[in-house]
């Protein structure tokens, strides 16, 4: 036999490669995964351009106090600096902010909060700019801070705009009504911070015509561009943010306040400015998760069955408003959880304090009542004699019951079906003694004290969140698809913050026009707007606009093979790169229909409007909601009040499975991240001073924290009015965790476990 022979024969036999993942349904990886991995994937602190400055901004030391005077003359005459700028310096609306627009650019009278901008200094070194930075005197005449929430309803205004920033009195049903069984409960939750990885950084550009570029890890550049312009004094055409690599985010991944000084800077000297923001520096710019006081009253009758919800709920906003006004009506709306309440009576309260300010954190609102609700229901278990997750499902919420809001829930809903299948999952085996396995105690190696002080529990958490805005937001994404010699690219605004969106994008493009080669166009405010990135709106929102925009471009495609063949476009499908008729007349690859031609259409999506909560807190203020149910499994130390957790089981509905490897990852994160606000999580703020602002003193669950997650059941019940049916599902799994977690602390222990994270103290039991 000849080698050519041998060769060909070889070849002949070799198997044939496996298929790459395609389309909707297919565990498509992440295109910048070997990027990331590899360490060449560009985040903004890697970005630099010629004849680079470096910026710093100075904070306020203190929490609250009177700023009598600002000098800057050693700091500009510092050899070096280029430029120092205060709230003299700021050329347009001296106010911002997410929701509410009640924030200084810079401090100027009063300082509110500690780590308040009051000056941001540009120059040749960093080193320099820091030193200038420090160098600007400020005399500051301290006041006494208001940081407890329930002081600043009698308290002096801290604001001009009061302490108040909103009430939502909820009334549903019988006020006189009354249960058999009544438990009550006060709980605290604490102050988590968003903790992102990746380093804040930010590179401003003066333009030619007098604007700026601002290149940033942005979630909602758009909002970002026109906050910018209006600080600035210009037009929003002549500011522009360029999106860059964004490290991962679960809530706003840059605060305006960072943003803002930076372009400022670079408008002032004429020069690019960069700024990178140290970790404290980041602790105390951008906002966290609102601590909440919650007192409530749950009536039920002698079966177990919810009567009546009384609740109070207090959200500490700190020295702004932000997002508290969102995050309070979606405490207020899901007070009661995922249960048939016929009356509840909730009355819910933001308020500003001189704590550090609350914002956006995955799940804000939610996760706190969460917290509170699921422990009254252990309580009337406890009370009533119950299992736990019986007196959970004898009130469940199911699709086409009314939520104490008054809106009545039509997406799909099976709280009951998993909450069962959590119930129902065989449990962990229970760990030995011998010394072998002591990692298997809790506080690891060498932590843990005698095997026989730990006491295993097992708790529920049932979790809801909502889909996209709520109260009337208007929800609207646009996108583009465009396709040129064979390659199809996406343009949209939507920024990929970890969520997945370039990759679901991809897939739709790939299962709607059968392109294997599919790009997603970096993100830049010259496209149209697609909105901020949180609650899941881009996998609804701007994959709805995609998908539209990717079936205009098919039917562009099909129209002349569908005039042909004299049949519609409807006739035709394209499956594995083919298109083919009904009858099998016509076959004929994508390719090939797409030889010589370039095709594009641009789509938007718009959910169906909602409506902002009446004055007894009534409206259909959700598009959607989306529901969790966990079991956790703890091994708590009840000497030493460490808790372990053994086993998450986890059931979630998910609407309809787009890409399993990243749902899979999604619902991971989102729970791991809630084993880090129930347990070690804690912003500690005497006196409104952030203690130990870094990673040290703020503990972040690890690897070696991580539990065993077993995702035991994905309900696919489609939501008809979302595209392809999909919920989103990072956010829901965060909300329930800690939820469930202590709850399994309070089985293990018997100890009310009222207060998130759980302190040790709160998990010991008859200690020696």
């Amino acid at each position: 036999m000849s080698d050519e022979a041998a060769t060909a024969t070889t070849a002949a036999e070799a198997p044939a490669a496996e298929p790459l993942p395609h389309g909707l349904g297919a565990s498509l990886p992440h295109a910048d995964a070997r990027a990331k991995t590899e360490g060449t994937f560009p985040y903004a602190a890697d970005l630099w351009a010629e004849g680079l400055l470096w910026a710093a901004v100075l904070r306020s030391p203190h929490a609250h106090a009177r700023i009598v005077s600002i000098d800057t003359t050693h700091a500009r005459a510092m050899p070096g600096v280029r430029a120092v700028v205060t709230h003299e310096d700021v050329p347009g609306t001296s106010r911002h902010g997410r929701g509410t627009p009640d924030r200084p650019v810079f401090a100027s009278e009063v300082v509110r909060h500690h780590g308040e901008p009051i000056a941001a200094v540009a120059a040749d070194h960093p080193d320099t700019a820091r030193m200038a930075a420090a160098a600007v005197i400020v005399e500051y005449e301290p006041l006494d801070p208001i940081t407890d929430p329930e002081r600043a309803f009698e308290a002096e205004p801290l604001h001009p705009d009061g302490n108040l920033i909103r009430h939502i009195p909820l009334r549903h049903g019988d006020p006189d009504a009354a249960g058999e069984i009544i438990v009550e409960g006060l709980y605290r939750i604490g102050r988590q911070d968003p903790a992102p990885i990746g380093a804040e950084a930010g590179l401003a550009v003066p333009r030619p015509d007098g604007g700026v570029e601002l290149y940033l890890a942005s979630t909602d550049p758009h909002s970002d561009r026109n906050t910018a312009a209006a600080c600035f004094g210009l037009p929003a055409d002549r500011v522009k943010i360029v999106v860059t690599g964004v490290p991962g985010a679960t809530a706003d991944r840059e605060d305006q306040g960072f943003q803002l000084p930076l372009g400022l800077l670079a408008l002032r000297t004429g020069c690019p400015v960069k700024l990178t923001a140290s970790r404290e520096e980041s602790f105390l710019g951008h906002a966290h998760r609102h601590p909440t006081l919650l007192r409530y009253r749950h009536h039920a009758d002698a079966e177990g069955r919810l009567v009546k919800v009384e609740a109070q709920i207090l959200l500490d906003a700190g020295a702004y408003a932000d997002t508290s006004a969102d995050a309070l009506a979606a405490a207020v709306s899901f007070a009661c959880g995922p249960y048939v309440v016929p009356n509840a009576f909730i009355e819910g309260w933001a308020v500003r304090t001189n704590n550090p300010p609350s914002g956006h954190v995955r799940g804000e609102g939610a996760m706190q009542v969460c917290a509170a609700y699921e422990a009254q229901m252990d309580k009337l278990a406890k009370k009533l004699g119950l299992d736990p997750a019986e007196v959970r499902l004898r009130n469940v919420l199911a699709t086409g019951d009314v939520l104490p809001i008054g809106q009545t829930v039509t997406c799909p809903a099976p709280v009951a079906e998993l909450l069962t299948a959590v119930r129902d999952f065989p449990l962990p085996a229970l760990p030995k003694d011998g010394p072998e396995e002591d990692w298997l105690l809790p506080g690891g190696p060498e932590g843990a004290g005698e095997p026989g002080a730990v006491r295993r529990g097992v708790g529920y958490g049932l979790g809801m969140v909502h889909m996209l805005g709520a109260e009337g937001t208007d929800e609207v994404s646009t996108a583009t698809v465009r396709v040129h010699d064979g390659v199809a690219t996406v343009l949209c605004a939507a920024v990929e913050s970890g969520q997945g969106f370039t990759t679901l994008a991809r897939q739709i493009v790939q299962e709607t026009l059968g392109i294997d080669e599919v790009h997603v166009a970096p993100v830049d405010t010259d496209q149209p707007p697609a909105g901020p990135g949180c609650r899941g709106r881009h996998t609804w929102v701007s994959g709805g606009a995609v998908e539209r925009a990717a079936k205009m471009v098919r039917t562009q495609l099909l129209q002349p093979l569908a005039h042909q063949f004299g049949m519609s476009t409807e006739l035709l499908q394209i499956a594995d790169g083919k298109i083919t008729s009904y009858d099998g007349v016509l076959s004929t690859t994508v390719t090939e229909a797409l030889e010589g031609k370039e095709l594009w259409a641009t789509a938007q999506c718009r959910p169906h409007p909602t409506e902002p909560l009446d004055g007894a807190g009534q409206g259909d203020a959700f598009v959607g909601l989306a529901f969790c149910a966990i079991r956790a499994v703890v091994d708590v130390d009840v000497e030493l009040g460490s808790v372990r957790v053994v086993e998450l089981a986890v059931a979630q509905d998910v609407g309809r499975v787009l890409n399993p490897a990243q749902l899979t990852a999604r619902i991971e994160g989102g729970v791991t991240q809630g084993v880090g606000i129930a347990l070690t999580e804690n912003l500690r703020t005497p006196r409104g001073l952030i203690r130990h602002p870094d990673l040290t003193g703020y503990a972040l669950p690890t690897a070696l924290d991580a539990p065993d997650i077993k995702i035991v059941k994905l309900v696919e019940e489609r939501d008809v009015v979302a595209p392809f049916g999909a919920k989103p599902v990072s956010a829901v799994p965060v909300v329930t965790s800690p939820a469930a977690i202590a709850s399994a602390v309070r089985a293990a222990t018997g100890r009310p476990v009222n207060r998130l994270p759980i302190r040790p103290q709160a998990a010991v039991v008859n200690a020696r």
